[in-house]
């Protein structure tokens, strides 16, 4: 596609219907017994979203001179691993969520037993799917192996579980501003900065370029959980999917709450711009994670 013609919407569409297909396939269908438990996965992750996981992989695999149908089981992985985490977030035992992008949260639909293990399943299917002979051919068994190793670091303690532990034991109280990223680039940040390594390492990213993606996932990932914290004060709930101000309700504290609604938005802007930064060393294969990372603060504004 040529510069003149080229697309941010339609770069979106065409690669959420590429995950949305491979995740069709890898996923055991809804009728796989026990059907009850396989239904209840797939509800959750064609529930919708923007794939903006899956897309940023691609997107950096892209950007190094790779394929990104090469991404597409990764893609997949990581898509189911997001997948399960907001399936247990949505719990009454932690956000106690009805609404999940406007539809009914899992456990609404299917109960509190098989949300649980359904989330469980997403997640180990994930590495069922990394772990198999017949995907990935094209990735060295070495860099297959750091590719299991950095999803699973960032799905882990250190990452996106430790950040959702700490985000728990804040609620209701004054935090600082260092402990609120703490919460962010673990709980939501770490996956989207993997997402963006393991498209690099598919791609055959040499270590300079790996070094300024991970620059990049690092601002990219953060300015993803601003906009989210902007986005839950100002958004209508038909575009956010849940119930507005769900986060104030809960003593959650946010960007906004801290650095006030203008502030919040200054320090988005300052991560678009070091997102922009990082990715200087590329020329115009790069110009898709350039126009994400504007959308994703954009959609706050």
């Amino acid at each position: 596609m040529s510069d003149s013609t080229w697309s941010l919407d339609l770069y979106l569409e065409t690669r959420l219907q590429m995950v949305e297909a491979a995740l069709d396939e890898y996923l055991p269908k809804a009728a796989t017994l026990p059907g009850s438990l396989h239904d209840s996965m797939r509800y959750s992750i064609f529930a919708g979203g923007k794939r903006i996981r899956p897309v940023l992989m691609a997107a950096a695999c892209e950007a190094v001179g790779g394929c990104l149908e090469d991404t597409l089981p990764a893609a997949a992985a990581i898509e189911m691993i997001h997948s399960y985490s907001l399936i247990h977030d949505d719990l009454p035992a932690m956000d106690d969520d009805d609404l999940r992008r406007g539809k009914s949260t899992n456990h609404k639909v299917y109960g509190e037993a098989i949300a649980i293990l359904a989330g469980d399943g997403l997640l180990t299917e994930a590495f069922i799917l990394l772990s198999s002979p017949q995907v990935l051919r094209s990735v060295s068994a070495p860099d297959r192996l750091e590719i299991i190793h950095q999803l699973s670091r960032a799905a882990g303690s250190l990452g996106m579980v430790g950040g959702q532990v700490v985000d728990m034991e804040s609620e209701g109280q004054q935090i600082d501003l260092p402990t609120l990223e703490y919460i962010h680039t673990h709980k939501t940040g770490a996956l989207i900065l993997a997402a963006i390594e393991i498209g690099a390492i598919i791609g055959g990213a040499d270590e300079k370029q790996r070094q300024a993606l991970h620059r990049y996932g690092e601002a990219a990932g953060l300015a993803f959980q601003v906009a989210d914290d902007i986005l839950d004060i100002v958004a209508e709930q038909s575009l956010l999917g849940k119930d507005v101000g769900s986060d104030a309700e809960r003593g959650k504290s946010t960007y906004p709450a801290i650095l006030g609604l203008e502030g919040a938005r200054q320090r988005a802007r300052d991560l678009r711009d070091m997102a922009f930064s990082a990715l200087e060393p590329f020329g115009s294969e790069a110009r898709p994670l350039r126009e994400i990372a504007t959308y994703i603060i954009d959609r706050s504004f």
